[in-house]
């Protein structure tokens, strides 16, 4: 099975490309390709490109537990550069479909990657999450009986941003997982937790839902910059600092999220189907 492996910003996938591979692997085959031991090791992987009368490309994109999402800033990035790798595109804008909408993508002259994500949404019922109605900013829930103030929103895919004073990979790893499954969110969520800096900055640690702990997450950056921008924290032009670098974030008066970063090309090869004799040992 051949692969192609990027990175952005430390969040690598795996490309798998239908021409090289007839079809799309099993969850159980996801979980052991991008298993850090027993595989090639990644943060997700991008299955495509595949044709579809909506877009230019379609691509799917699936997490490390088998799960597929709705959208990826970083995956989208790192396939629009596949993309333009495989020359099936220049340096013109062009079309990406996925479960969560379609994107425009443009790899620029000097190589940086910037996607045009959709349109941020507050409403608990696009989102979703639970109880009445409404525009979900600075709501509350108990976890382990300590309050929680968050903002949820959906670029194509769940939010949860909670605004701390600091933060740390430990609280990412300890309060995410806990927020990720929270029955307030019926199709689990992605966490972002965030410190504005100053008005065109902001830091996150991230908590990925089917991943897990992420040095940068493309859809999480543009959900915690809408919530900064929202509320009032932030101008629309926002530099994102992660533990894996920096995005850039332009938020439109609509909350249209355009973002702009690298991508790295790892490498390629060819995964032996030996590893998958290991399904039957687990």
């Amino acid at each position: 099975m051949k692969f192609y492996k990027y990175h952005g910003l430390g969040n690598d996938y795996i490309v798998m490309d239908p021409a090289d591979n007839n079809t799309e692997p099993s969850a159980s085959r996801i979980q052991m390709i991008c298993h850090r031991n027993f595989g090639m090791g990644s943060d997700g992987i991008l299955f495509g490109p595949d044709e579809t009368p909506s877009a230019d490309f379609a691509v799917r994109i699936f997490n490390p537990d088998g799960s597929e999402a709705e959208k990826s800033g970083n995956g989208l990035r790192i396939f629009a550069r596949y993309l333009f790798d495989s020359k099936r595109v220049g340096h013109d804008p062009f079309t990406i479909a996925t479960i969560g909408g379609i994107v425009k993508a443009t790899v620029h002259e000097d190589m940086m990657i910037s996607v045009d994500m959709g349109t941020v949404s507050f409403d608990s019922a696009r989102i979703p999450v639970a109880g009445p109605i409404r525009e979900v900013l600075k709501d509350k829930l108990i976890i382990d009986g300590q309050e929680i103030i968050y903002s949820a929103a959906t670029i194509g895919n769940p939010h949860c941003v909670v605004i701390r004073d600091a933060i740390s990979p430990e609280l990412a790893k300890t309060l995410g997982p806990k927020l990720e499954i929270h029955p307030n969110f019926p199709n689990r969520t992605n966490v972002q937790f965030m410190r504005v800096i100053d008005r065109a900055n902001i830091a996150l640690e991230i908590w990925e839902r089917g991943a897990g702990y992420t040095l940068a997450s493309g859809s999480s950056s543009s959900a915690a910059a809408a919530v900064a921008y929202r509320l009032g924290l932030a101008d629309s032009d926002i530099t994102v600092h992660m533990p894996g670098g920096k995005l850039s974030i332009r938020v439109g008066k609509d909350l249209s999220i355009n973002l702009k970063g690298p991508v790295i090309r790892v490498g390629e090869g060819t995964m032996d189907s030996e590893i998958f004799r290991q399904e039957n040992l687990q």
